[in-house]
């Protein structure tokens, strides 16, 4: 039987989840949306982000917002746009950073990502997400570390 997207990891399932078939529709639509847009698709973006931002539960909230506010203030040459339904924020049409709900897929805890394309190379080996679960001063800077490398 398909798992539907609830907590209980003991149920396999085959194929996707009910998540993550929204997460691939969202994808789908925000291709369209992308192929149409013209001049206006930083501006756009960022309304889409926000409204993106609006719709997840209060703790996500306030993390999105502050993850958003930190990236434009310390790298605005970044684009903001959804991508998978996610607040994500780009250079070239290429993502550098993502943040994404624990209410996405029903996690623990919420993620920072960054995507190939962020200059975060460490060595062989090097992390590409974080968890988090609430945005201290210490983690803050961290993240601020992160996203001025990663956009560097």
């Amino acid at each position: 039987m398909a798992e539907t997207g609830t907590a209980d990891k003991s149920k396999s399932y085959d194929g996707f989840t009910e998540d993550e078939r929204a997460a691939m529709k969202e994808r789908a639509q925000e291709l369209k949306k992308s192929s149409r847009a013209k001049g206006g698709a930083k501006a756009n973006g960022e309304a889409d982000v926000l409204a993106k931002i609006a719709e997840m539960p209060p703790a996500d909230q306030a993390m999105a917002e502050r993850i958003h506010a930190i990236v434009k203030e310390h790298a605005p040459d970044l684009s903001p746009k959804t991508w998978y339904g996610m607040p994500a924020y780009a250079r070239g049409g290429k993502n550098i950073v993502f943040f994404q709900g624990s209410h996405k897929f029903k996690a623990r805890y919420c993620t920072l990502g960054f995507e190939e394309n962020a200059n975060l190379d460490d060595g062989a080996m090097w992390a590409t997400s974080f968890a988090l679960t609430e945005i201290t001063p210490e983690v803050e800077a961290r993240i601020i570390e992160l996203v001025k490398r990663a956009a560097g």
